[in-house]
């Protein structure tokens, strides 16, 4: 007798158990479910229920706090950034020495970044003759700047330029903000730290706030780093040129200046400064051209010597003599007549005020003339000055295209250096240079500190700082003084 076949046995109906609920409607139907974890401990008010049942054994003692941080547990301030009470910008233990860098952000305010994103094309094309300047109607282009270089194939560049980072100071605010300070935090956590540390602390203040707005955002802040990054990964020179500091800089709008905590950092006793577009706004050689009307190309051909020369294109001394040739035959007292165009750049004459209160010995040397730059040194009250002096021929009074001496370039500008700094006994660690052109290099290179003052590219990128904003005051942030004492000193 056959046997029937028996029926596969009927699954039961799936379905949620005890054990699988929860309170939450949300928390059952979310596509991603945490470990699970006991009822009572879903709810906060749960929570304090069954803590009231609880009870702590043995009860630990509460010591109170005698203003000593402890290793154990450090107290902590959290006021924007999270910093450890801790020891390390003290005094360093006996047979130690003190590893500290001294970072400080300069927001630029002067300088705002446009956005890589492009605008809408919808916008309404300005008519045409509507008056605009051709850097006005630039500005409210939909295209970017970078997009069409040229119109000329030949001209067309092989590779397309590399993205820039996009503006983060839109996003979180145009100044120092809390978020670009921990930004930078990080970027200097990924550095490799010398053998034998394993963190790194760090500690920041605000030197200088904005006082146009009504928050008062910080503009520079000074952060120290303890201990520095290895130098024997990676010096300090080649950490200022490092790609993440630029990108940072970029991304943020700020400037970064990177310097060992020394003593000398703090206690500069000279402070040398290039003339043209340093202490003045102009290039002098390019008013005593303007002043030519024959032939009328000619300021357009000195003034395109002269930027070449400050790019790094032209080796200076034969540029300055070509440009001195061009000049011939113009009345030797013109250099008086340019006396009142001359335009001291903003911030200058706080600063050597401020400078002389604090004892340090100031001096210029221009690669342009002596009668205007000695002329604006005692205007200042600059201790040095040196320049190049023109031949002026005595029957007719006139220049004679030629200059006598040597030629106020690059080598000479830092043999000047040295030898004031002998004269004074002043070592070079606590000289600073300050310049923008390619001939300023050698005698930055040789100050303990050189400064870029809205510089060229290359300057930019050669000089151990560089500040981009515009007030050449900002100087003395670089040594660590407040926007408070900033005003008691050149009051």
């Amino acid at each position: 007798m056959s046997q029937e076949p028996q029926s596969p046995s009927r699954q039961g109906r799936p379905s949620m158990t005890a054990s699988m609920r929860s309170s939450s409607f949300l928390r059952e139907h979310q596509q991603y479910r945490p470990p699970s974890k006991p009822e009572n401990h879903y709810g906060i008010d749960t929570v304090v229920e069954d803590l009231q049942a609880t009870s702590v054994s043995p009860p630990r003692e509460i010591s109170p706090f005698k203003g000593i941080p402890s290793a154990e547990n450090p107290p902590r301030i959290v006021d924007g950034q999270s910093h450890e009470l801790s020891h390390p910008n003290c005094t360093p233990l006996p047979g130690a020495s003190t590893n500290r860098l001294i970072a400080t952000l300069f927001y630029k305010s002067t300088n705002p970044r446009v956005s890589n994103a492009i605008p809408s094309p919808q916008r309404n094309p300005s008519p045409k003759g509507s008056g605009q300047s051709p850097s006005v109607r630039a500005a409210d282009s939909d295209l970017p700047p970078t997009m069409a270089p040229t119109s000329k194939l030949d001209d067309f560049p092989l590779e397309p330029p590399a993205t820039e980072p996009e503006p983060l100071d839109h996003l979180y605010g145009a100044n120092v903000s809390p978020m670009c300070i921990a930004s930078f935090l990080h970027l200097m956590s990924t550095f490799p730290l010398p053998a034998g540390s394993t963190d790194l602390h760090s500690s920041h203040r605000c030197l200088k706030i904005d006082q146009s707005h009504q928050e008062h955002h910080p503009t520079v802040v000074e952060l120290t780093l303890s201990p520095a990054p290895a130098s024997d990964y990676l010096p300090l020179k080649d950490l200022r040129k490092h790609e993440l500091i630029y990108r940072f800089e970029r991304e943020w709008n700020v400037d970064v200046a990177l310097r060992a905590d020394t003593l000398w950092r703090r206690y500069p006793r000279l402070v040398v400064f290039d003339m043209d577009s340093t202490l003045i706004t102009q290039e002098v050689i390019d008013l005593l051209a303007a002043t030519i009307k024959d032939p009328p190309d000619l300021a357009a051909r000195v003034a395109d010597i002269t930027h070449r020369a400050m790019m790094g294109e032209l080796e200076f001394d034969s540029a300055f003599r070509e440009r001195v040739k061009l000049l011939a035959g113009l009345p030797g007292t013109l250099f008086n007549e340019l006396r009142p165009v001359l335009d001291v750049t903003n911030g200058v004459r706080p600063l050597i005020k401020a400078l002389k209160r604090l004892g340090v010995k100031t001096a210029v040397l221009s690669g342009g003339f002596l009668p205007l730059t000695s002329w604006l040194a005692g205007e200042l009250g600059i201790d040095y000055a040196h320049a190049n002096e023109v031949v002026i021929d005595e029957q007719t009074g006139k220049l004679t295209g030629e200059v006598k001496g040597r030629i106020v370039g690059k080598e000479r500008k830092r043999e000047l250096l040295i030898e004031i700094a002998e004269k004074e006994g002043i070592a070079l660690e606590q000289v600073v240079a300050v310049g923008d052109g390619a001939n300023d290099l050698l005698m930055m290179e040789a100050a303990g500190l050189g400064v870029a003052w809205n510089a060229k590219p290359m300057v930019q990128m050669e000089a151990s700082s560089r500040l981009n904003g515009d007030s050449l005051l900002d100087l003395l942030h670089l040594f660590g003084f407040t926007e408070e004492e900033v005003r008691q000193l050149s009051a």
